[in-house]
């Protein structure tokens, strides 16, 4: 197997259809430009998610006038993270049926657009209406580069890859984090004007990336997805979206238990937390070839361990481990959750499988905030309810071992 992202891989031509697609023109895999755009465009998703939430005290407090603001506000947050778990799915089909590139490239650019937007609004519904098409076009930005992620390339290269873009939308995640502090800290628009990276990246789009050609059908018609096949892995990706989530949301909330209030300590040990899922990430294309079998119930115990440890914590430095220790299962979790999903579905099929597992992954990161505010009711306390998640973590971990997936 070459170790290079832009090698062509020996053998895998004998593999078939799943052995990734090759150029229509140069007959070669993807280079580093097309997976490096890609790998950007990945991150646009995660720019919704963290950008603007350094932002959201400010933002409440400029609409204070507007009817309903404590619950809109935090919408302008969560919107988008739920119309990918809704619609993901449905860009998963377009992509099978009308092609990779001009999805991607056409999101992108409404992305930028809807994105900018509330720098020109003076009114929260409007923002918030914004929000929710900036949510569809990441529906479609998620499931285009993860399928064509999937369709460039087989094996331990696809592994590699996978695990890359785990590395790089958590790296971003922090920048960004840090960004939206730093720009919002004048006003809470200057933060929206990120947004337009989305047009240089569409015409990146536009030159680098190309759609592989689907082998000849018979009929017009789709074919079905495998669903029973299907079925399980998307029920543990939802659980995994929970888990995934719970560090990033709820360690700031732990550590404000333990007596950490200021806001550069708590960013500095979430940054310290984030590393740690790209550590994990790094690891997998080298622990890979053990397969889901192995990979599953290790990156689920290890995140329901960490969990276990922060949520019970009696002192910071315990909590700080256990969130380390959490951040790197879940780092393994992501790639291996969806090399498991994609790895057996034809080329025709894999857009609307990776849809579907964004939607499930995404509900699961959706629900997690509600999840936890529902067990900390019962149990008086976010630090309870992260141990019960991690609980939940360790005994999904036992059951994948029991179903030994292929």
């Amino acid at each position: 197997m070459s170790q290079t992202i832009d090698g062509p891989v020996p053998g895998e031509a004998a593999v078939g259809a799943d052995a990734g697609a090759l150029h229509p023109v140069t007959g070669r895999p993807a280079g580093r430009a097309a997976i490096a755009v890609l790998m950007a465009a990945s991150c646009m998703p995660i720019l919704g998610a963290v950008l603007l939430s350094p932002v959201l005290p400010t933002l409440q407090r400029a609409f204070a006038g507007t009817p309903g603001v404590d619950a809109l506000a935090p919408l302008v947050l969560t919107a988008p993270a739920l119309m990918i778990a809704l619609l993901a799915p449905v860009a998963g089909r377009i992509v099978d049926a009308v092609g990779r590139k001009r999805l991607l490239v056409g999101a992108l650019a409404v992305y930028a657009v809807l994105g900018t937007a509330p720098v020109l609004l003076d009114s929260l519904p409007a923002v918030l209406a914004t929000r929710v098409g900036v949510g569809i076009t990441e529906a479609a930005i998620m499931t285009c580069c993860t399928t064509l992620i999937a369709d460039y390339s087989a094996g331990a290269r696809r592994a590699k890859l996978f695990g890359l873009q785990t590395i790089v939308t958590t790296l971003a995640a922090t920048v960004f984090f840090g960004l939206g502090g730093a720009l919002g800290s004048s006003d809470w628009r200057t933060p929206f004007w990120l947004y337009l990276v989305g047009l240089p990246l569409a015409v990146l789009a536009a030159v680098l990336v190309w759609t592989p050609t689907v082998p000849p059908r018979s009929t017009t018609a789709l074919p079905p997805l495998p669903w029973r096949r299907m079925l399980v892995p998307l029920a543990v990706s939802l659980v995994g979206g929970v888990v995934f989530y719970t560090p990033i949301v709820e360690l700031a909330y732990v550590l404000d238990g333990l007596g950490v209030t200021a806001t550069a300590a708590i960013g500095g040990i979430a940054a310290i937390a984030s590393l740690a899922t790209a550590a994990g990430a790094a690891s997998f294309p080298r622990i890979a070839r053990r397969g889901p079998a192995f990979l599953l119930p290790l990156a689920f115990g290890l995140a329901g361990l960490g969990l276990l440890v922060m949520g019970l914590a009696p002192a910071v430095p315990v909590a700080v481990v256990g969130a380390v220790v959490a951040s790197a299962g879940t780092g393994i979790m992501l790639p291996s959750l969806l090399t498991w999903v994609v790895s057996g579905l034809a080329l025709e099929e894999r857009g609307r499988g990776t849809g579907r597992w964004t939607a499930a992954l995404f509900l699961g990161e959706f629900l997690c905030p509600l999840l936890v505010i529902a067990i900390s009711g019962a149990l008086s306390g976010i630090a309870a309810a992260v141990a019960v998640v991690g609980g939940i973590s360790v005994l999904v971990a036992v059951v994948v071992k029991q179903l030994r997936p292929a």
